[in-house]
């Protein structure tokens, strides 16, 4: 019998029940809510007049409305300048309150971006089956779980029951083997992997990056690889275990202690891809032959390294690649064959869900170190 994928054994260990249409029943670990898509889940329970099932699992946090600005933040969700952002906040914190759900208030020091606040708490965990009403939940796949985001009528089937009907994806490996080049973060491995593959690459599989050069990164560069799955059209991306996943979860708030850790971490030595393993699809990279990354266009496989030109849709066979190319051009104000360190920035801005860990800010911190913004940039925002 062959060997089982990390995603072979995520998903058997969470399969209530496998239907007959070729479906499954899968039960959710930790379930992670925010203000925007989680208000018609609670209205639906109400409606049907459930109550959620087991209250532990659920944390939430106010992400996408919260505002930056200092006056707003420190006045409270009654300051919210935003009307919509307001109500959307309010109505999260008034669900929790009701149903005694956990929630890392606006103004809570562990409040953050959803995908970021898990992993900081050790409310993700390897093993986990993790979802979000955000796209960007594969994120927690960083830490050998199965993660993904879900829609507002799954957040609220999910509160109802703790379980989800999903199929089963195909297998894809990605795997870059070699030693990380100076100046390559983990953000230009995934646009390299991207750039490879496109945006549609991933489209039916649970992808599982792994490779010395995966191993090489650090768990928020992981965490970075496995959030952008999506832009290469998976719904799913993991990490296998490691001694570094282990060393980041121990000690965290929500993490097991004592007797349970040990008993946690013994279970999870298995959560990493069986040697004579079945993947549909194997995709194979070099490290060394990625160089920084930029994103020209309109879709994130619009990449290259950073030392070449923008591509002439001339050049291009496809027509349908070369209308797009056409279209990215004029959108972007850019012209064809121009270098790509020749475009000059308007706007920068440092954060997002995808780089908003501390580690990448402090990159981004040693970059301006002693410098101000160039002249020719309108705004420049950091936002963790």
């Amino acid at each position: 019998m062959a060997g089982k994928t990390l995603y072979d054994k995520l998903w058997e260990m969470h399969e209530v029940k496998r239907r007959d249409d070729g479906s499954s029943l899968i039960y959710i670990d930790r379930h992670i809510l925010h203000e925007v898509t989680s208000p018609q889940a609670f209205a639906g329970l109400r409606l049907a007049g459930r109550k959620p099932w087991r209250i532990d699992t659920n944390i939430a946090t106010p992400d996408h409305n919260v505002p930056t600005t200092k006056t707003e933040r420190d006045g409270g969700i009654e300051a919210i300048a935003d009307n919509v952002s307001r109500i959307q906040v309010q109505t999260l914190d008034d669900n929790c309150g009701e149903y005694g759900i956990l929630q890392f208030k606006m103004n809570d020091i562990r409040q953050g971006i959803v995908h970021v606040i898990g992993p900081e708490q050790g409310a993700t965990l390897p093993g986990m089956t993790v979802v979000c009403g955000d796209s960007h939940t594969s994120t927690h796949g960083a830490f050998g779980a199965l993660a993904h985001g879900i829609g507002t009528s799954e957040v609220e089937h999910v509160l109802a029951t703790q379980c989800l009907v999903a199929k089963k994806m195909q297998n894809m490996q990605v795997r870059v083997e070699g030693k990380i080049p100076a100046g390559v973060t983990a953000k230009d491995i995934v646009l390299a992997i991207i750039g490879k593959i496109g945006t549609a690459g991933g489209n039916g599989h649970a992808v599982e990056f792994a490779g010395s050069a995966i191993r090489e990164l650090s768990m928020e560069g992981r965490m970075t690889v496995c959030n952008m799955s999506i832009e290469a059209g998976a719904r799913v991306g993991m990490v296998a275990v490691d001694q570094k996943t282990i060393d980041y979860v121990e000690g965290r708030p929500y993490s097991p202690k004592g007797a349970d850790w040990d008993a946690a971490v013994a279970a999870w030595q298995d959560l990493v891809s069986d040697d004579d393993a079945h993947f549909d699809t194997i995709v194979e990279m070099r490290a060394e032959d990625i160089i920084p990354q930029v994103s020209w266009g309109t879709s994130p496989e619009m990449v290259l390294p950073v030392d070449a030109n923008v591509p002439d849709p001339a050049q291009e066979a496809d027509p349908v690649k070369r209308d797009s190319i056409t279209r990215a051009l004029k959108y972007m104000g850019l012209q064809a064959n121009q270098a790509i360190t020749d475009i000059k920035l308007d706007r920068v801005f440092i954060g997002s869900c995808t780089n908003s860990r501390i580690e990448d800010l402090r990159a981004a911190a040693a970059v301006a170190k002693g410098r101000k913004v160039a002249s020719n940039v309108i705004q420049a925002l950091v936002v963790p």
